[in-house]
Formats: structure tokens, C-alpha cells, sequence
């Protein structure tokens, strides 16, 4: 995406039948391009910022306007926003109309044939973003916010495009830039300042960023799990009561249930919120040999959804002894995370959470219940919750883009190098590098430092007209 200064349109809301629709035009010549289209009491171009105007967006006809065969395309009402007062810093044009797929492309097509070219994926933000309007992260927050599937998920895009935690970095980076200004003014100007060594008050001052730091990538995983959402399968031998348990998780009989082993064959799916995370819940087949073409084709879907879950349900028939497909299933599971539930607990039980933890690990969490009963339901649900980061007393700031996490990790990595070279007594020069290094990572995040490589790949997840 190469930055230009012409002027750009694109429809702005959803394909599909609506009340509304809106086309948004940005650039030097917005104003000139949709007064070509626009008819009202008075032109765009002799109108104040900030103002509404109601009229009819037209196509006109080639030649002279005069001879009435300017063709309608739907009732408008514009809204005027000059720069700088605008979503992108330049002269803003948005024009509303009926809902429905018709008008707004008729009016969009009008506005190409006057001059604007369409808009690229993001390219309005990214304009916003150019000319300052917004930093990176507020800009990413403005996809977060569309694709937000539950209120803390849009809370925390809220947040994010408030500027709270650009905000919060800049208050990072200044302290880190007046480390390193310190120590490269020992470096140039030993003799002045009282020699080259790092001084203590500076080691302490990278060591407090570097907590802090730690302290905001620490629910980096719940942050994501509440940005991306999560998927959960459930697991297990056949008839051990996956689809029971899916069902009473759900609070509807989604699944087919029935005493034969093998019943499900085909996956299925169903969204719950647990922590303000989206958790795709999935029913699965019985993991065992096949015993016909179909059932290993629903063997084969319950392996790939088993492959790509944030975490893993393990279904254990608690009420029997473990079984060498228990087994085998727990050896598939290692390394992973589970949460183990021990159902049909109301028959009695014959596995120990201590059988469970020698096969899979001392950390998973061995929740027992029934499916059929309901009970050890919402310890189960805490169980998940905790597995997938959420804590009691959800934190304010998480980080939730992937993105913004791993390069605040290589900034806490270059601090903590930082830190160890003053300790160490190093040369200052070293230790600038390190501070410096951790400045360009932090200037990832926020857009100081970015390049348009980057910003191809973070704005073409956009949609068009945002």
C-alpha cells in the first residue's frame, strides 16, 4: 500500500438490506469530487465543516448539465467535515443513503467517475494514522472494535482507541529515553558528569520498566483468547458422555445423545462466553480405530479440531476405570493444555485426579462432574476460564494483539540485557545500544518506528471504507 495524496471512496457499512447506507469520500478534491455528485440547496464547497446537507445524489450527463437529463441515484444527506477536523485529517465527505446494495454502489460508482479512486482495505485509517490523527495502536484498535464478538472484548478495543495503552507506552518509552540519554551523556561527556559508569538510579529506573513490562505481558494470552476468541473440543474415548457434557455446557440439547458407542460422527460447534472470551465449543467423535469409512472420516475431524484448540476438554468416564484408549488419548494430549473433567460422577467414581495428573502432567486442572446432572458445571467453567488466562479481578490493560506482544517482549529483553551489562560493569556504549534497541521495539507498537511492509500486512485486514 503506497501512501498517495489523491482522493479515495468506498462504501462504509455492510453489503445487505439496512435502513442506511454510507459512501465516504477522503482527500484534497473530496468536497470538488461530491459536489460533481451531489445536488442540494447549496454547494458543498461554499459550506461550513460540521454540517449536514439534504439532497439527491446524481450521475450527470455528459455534456451540459442544463439540459435536465442528470440521472438520480437516491435522497442523501451529506455530512461536510473540512480538515483538520475530520477521521482522516483531510476534507471528509460522507454521504448517507437507503439502505440496500443498489444505491450506495450506484453513488460510489458516480463518485469514481468524478475523479475518486477506491479505497484499499484500512486505507482511511491508515490516513488517520499518517497524518497523526491516531497512533498504531489505536489504528489496530479501530479492526478490534468491528470484529469485537463480546462486550469485554469491545470494552478493551474501547480503550485501546481512547489511546489508553499508547498512553500507557509513551510513559514507558520517555523513561527509558531519559535512561539512555544519561548514559550516552557519560559516554560523550565522561569528564562532565562525573564519569562513564551507570548509575544506580538509571539501572534502577530500566529495572522498574522491565517489571512493568512483565507486568502487562502477563495476561497477554487471556488478552488474545478475549480478541481472537477460543476453541475448546472436547475429547475422549466414545461414550464416555462428550456430547452430554457438550449439551449441559451449552444449556440445549445440541448434540444427539444415545448409549451406543460411536453415535457422533460429524463435528459440531456452538459459541459460549466464559470470562468475556468467545469459547467455540466443538463435540467431537470417540477417538478410537475405526470400525467403518464413516466414522473415520468424523475420527479424522476430531483430530484436526483437536490439533488447532486453544485448549483441549479432555472427557474421562470417571465412573469406570481408565481404559488403554484413556491412555493413549492422554500420551496425544501432553504438552498441551487440557482441562480434564471426570464425568458421570453421579455414578460413582472409579478415577482418581491423581490418575489423571500421572498421565498428563501435576498442572492440569481434574475437574469431576455430570452431564447428566448438571453437577461440577461451574468449576468446570472456572477451570476453562483459568486455562485460558483469566484470572479473579480481570486486569485493566491486557495486551491483545499478538503483534504488540511479542515486540514488547523483545523490549523487555533488550532492557533486562541493558540492565545485566550496567551490573556487569560494562562499557556505557553497550548499554545504550541495548536501551536504544528497546526504543525502536517499542516504536513497533505505537507506528513511530514502522515500515510500509508493516503497515501493508496490519491495514489489508481491514475492510473497505474503514
Amino acid at each position: 500500500m503506497r501512501w498517495t495524496d489523491d482522493t479515495i471512496a468506498a462504501i462504509a457499512t455492510a453489503e445487505g438490506p439496512a435502513g442506511l447506507a454510507v459512501v465516504r469520500v477522503s482527500g484534497r478534491a473530496a468536497i470538488e469530487v461530491a459536489d460533481h455528485v451531489f445536488r442540494g440547496r447549496a454547494s458543498l464547497a461554499a459550506s461550513p465543516s460540521h454540517t449536514l446537507h439534504h439532497g439527491w445524489a446524481v450521475r450527470p450527463a455528459s455534456g451540459s448539465e442544463e439540459n435536465g437529463r442528470s440521472r438520480r441515484l437516491d435522497e442523501v444527506v451529506v455530512a461536510l467535515f473540512r480538515a483538520p477536523r475530520s477521521y482522516t485529517r483531510e476534507d471528509v465527505i460522507e454521504l448517507s443513503c437507503h439502505g440496500g446494495d443498489r444505491s450506495a454502489r450506484r453513488i460510489l460508482s458516480a463518485l469514481l467517475a468524478a475523479g475518486a479512486r477506491l479505497a484499499s482495505p484500512g486505507e482511511f485509517t491508515l490516513r488517520a494514522f499518517l497524518h497523526g490523527r491516531i497512533d498504531l495502536t489505536q489504528a489496530e484498535a479501530v479492526s478490534d472494535l468491528i470484529h469485537a464478538a463480546t462486550e469485554r472484548a469491545h470494552d478493551l478495543a474501547l480503550s485501546q482507541l481512547a489511546g489508553d495503552l499508547g498512553r500507557r507506552l509513551d510513559q514507558l518509552v520517555e523513561r527509558v529515553a531519559d535512561a539512555a540519554a544519561e548514559v550516552e551523556a557519560r559516554v560523550d561527556f565522561a569528564e562532565d558528569v562525573g564519569g562513564v559508569e551507570v548509575p544506580a538510579h538509571v539501572v534502577a529506573a530500566v529495572s522498574d520498566v522491565e517489571r512493568e513490562l512483565a507486568e502487562l505481558l502477563a495476561d497477554a494470552a487471556y488478552g488474545r483468547a478475549l480478541r481472537e476468541g477460543a476453541r475448546v473440543p472436547l475429547v475422549g474415548r466414545p461414550n464416555v458422555g462428550k456430547s452430554s457434557l457438550f449439551n449441559a455446557l451449552l444449556g440445549e440439547d445440541r448434540a444427539i445423545v444415545t448409549p451406543t458407542p460411536g453415535t457422533t460422527r460429524d463435528r459440531v460447534s456452538e459459541a459460549i462466553e466464559l470470562s468475556g472470551i468467545r469459547v467455540t465449543l466443538s463435540d467431537t467423535a470417540g477417538l478410537r480405530v475405526a470400525l467403518d469409512p464413516v466414522e473415520a472420516i468424523g475420527i479424522g475431524l476430531a483430530e484436526r479440531a483437536l490439533d488447532a484448540g486453544t485448549v483441549v476438554m479432555w472427557v474421562v468416564d470417571g465412573s469406570e476405570t481408565l481404559e488403554p484408549g484413556d491412555r493413549r488419548i492422554a500420551e496425544r494430549l501432553r504438552g498441551r493444555r487440557v482441562v480434564a473433567a471426570l464425568n458421570k460422577s453421579d455414578r460413582g467414581r472409579r478415577v482418581q485426579p491423581e490418575e489423571i495428573r500421572d498421565v498428563l502432567g501435576s498442572d492440569v486442572p481434574v475437574v469431576p462432574v455430570s452431564a447428566a446432572r448438571g453437577a461440577g458445571l461451574p468449576a468446570l467453567r472456572a477451570a476453562l476460564s483459568d486455562r485460558l488466562g483469566a484470572r479473579a479481578g480481570e486486569p485493566d490493560l491486557p495486551v491483545t494483539n499478538p503483534r504488540h506482544a511479542e515486540a514488547l517482549t523483545r523490549a523487555r529483553q533488550a532492557l533486562g540485557r541493558a540492565r545485566a551489562a550496567a551490573n556487569a560493569a560494562e562499557p556505557g556504549e553497550i548499554v545504550a545500544l541495548e536501551l536504544r534497541d528497546a526504543l525502536q521495539t517499542f516504536g513497533e507498537v505505537t507506528g513511530r518506528a514502522v515500515g510500509e511492509d508493516l503497515l501493508d500486512r496490519i491495514f489489508s485486514r481491514f475492510c473497505v471504507g474503514k
